[in-house]
């Protein structure tokens, strides 16, 4: 039995559809899986269970990429085919089942995950995103975060200026949480981010102490991420593809937001909050593309603060009443 399943360019819109593939994996048990997915999306998914390949779709002018990838695909007879990107592709191929996301899709509202999940027609319940990790990918997490102390994780930078909180409000940040009447009183800070982003994050390595700064900046891929962020205890990221991984990995993420839509994009699992903007994101997004840097100002890093001490009283709380683990590494 062969499953197709097409998902989104974009790392944090792919996390998103995971909660349909997992839902996949369990309904047919005997398929072999092949994902098409953009480059950045594609390090998601080597470690998926009875995975036959991934296929790059690499955008072309005229939507010519969707020519390619059904050339690669239309060889092939199928027995599931999953479209996440509404695309045409899909009419086209023999497949003995689709499901296609479309336009009335999301005219329902809700969460994107929410959306996603309408596509599988009957499912219970809305499948959680996820993410598939290997022993290598945790072996190399348990040498980059050590055990012993309660690790606080960070994501904070993001590829959009518009959506990024200031760098001076996060070395604060920091500074809090870890003091003596802190969240989490000297707590590691772990800091993750790609390998040309740890000038922009220096301000903040300075605050941490040196023997409680975990380097994941540029070490490893996004499943090694993944393996270091279930070693966290907790998370706090912009909204980015990073924030959706660690709320997929089931650590308790806060995301901090502002000119994107909480209720659609937000972190998304029993252990997540967000902190957002004074401002209004629809007021916001009129913004873009009429001013330049960041939309985040009307964050205040006590709203951030209290915003996070609350996460953390609350997953605390479900996890003394049995909710299932997270970062049992302390």
């Amino acid at each position: 039995m062969k499953v197709l399943f097409v998902t989104s360019t974009r790392i944090g819109d792919a996390i998103l559809t995971t909660g349909v593939l997992s839902y996949l994996l369990e309904r047919y048990p005997q398929a072999s899986f092949t994902v098409a997915c953009g480059p950045l999306a594609a390090p998601l998914f080597p470690a998926l269970p009875r995975l036959e390949q991934i296929l790059l779709i690499h955008k072309r002018p005229y939507d010519l990429h969707w020519l390619e990838l059904w050339a690669k695909c239309a060889p092939h007879r199928w027995d599931v085919v999953v479209d996440m990107r509404s695309s045409l592709l899909s009419f086209g191929l023999f497949a003995r089942e689709r499901h296609i996301y479309q336009r009335w899709h999301r005219s329902k509202g809700g969460h994107k995950v929410e959306q996603y999940g309408r596509v599988l027609r009957d499912p219970q319940e809305t499948p959680n995103p996820r993410v598939w990790t290997t022993a290598e990918h945790h072996e190399k997490a348990r040498k980059l975060v050590p055990t012993g102390k309660p690790v606080i994780g960070f994501g904070p930078t993001t590829s959009w200026e518009g959506k990024q909180w200031p760098i001076p409000r996060y070395v604060e940040l920091v500074k809090r949480l870890i003091a003596p009447d802190g969240m989490l009183p000297g707590a590691r800070i772990a800091l993750f981010g790609t390998a040309s982003e740890r000038e922009i994050l220096r301000t903040i390595i300075d605050v941490i102490p040196p023997q409680d700064f975990v380097d994941i900046i540029g070490k490893g891929d996004l499943l090694t991420a993944a393996a270091c962020l279930q070693r966290c205890h907790f998370f706090i990221a912009n909204d980015t593809g990073l924030m959706h991984l660690a709320a997929a990995a089931g650590v308790p993420t806060l995301g901090l937001f502002g000119p994107s839509r909480k209720e659609v994009y937000g972190p998304w699992g029993e252990c997540t909050g967000v902190a957002e903007t004074a401002v209004p994101a629809e007021e916001l997004i009129s913004q873009i593309g009429r001013s330049t840097g960041t939309l985040m100002e009307s964050l205040p890093l006590e709203t951030v603060e209290a915003a996070a001490r609350a996460l953390w009283a609350r997953c605390a709380c479900q996890k003394s009443k049995g909710s299932p683990s997270w970062a049992d590494n302390s």
